[in-house]
């Protein structure tokens, strides 16, 4: 499932799987690894495309509506 989402935030900033590799620091046959399903990223990798792609990963609290992204958190929170 991740590997739709990454592939949909990609093209939608027309980004080829190598530029969007080289700016993260891998090369482009894992971000084709990562849209196939056959590799998983780090959550932190996941963050980084997100926002390469001006896109913020977040969670939210269905009960309560309560929004954060793992930026809000402060490490005494963990």
């Amino acid at each position: 499932m991740i590997g739709k989402v990454i592939r949909y935030m990609r093209k939608q900033k027309k980004y080829k799987q190598e530029v969007l590799g080289e700016m993260i620091k891998v090369k482009g046959n894992t971000i084709t690894q990562y849209e196939k399903g056959q590799r998983n990223p780090t959550f932190e990798t996941i963050e980084k495309i997100a926002e390469l792609c001006d896109y913020t990963v977040y969670f939210k609290n269905n009960i309560t509506g309560e929004t954060f992204t793992s930026k809000d958190l402060d490490r005494k929170d963990i």
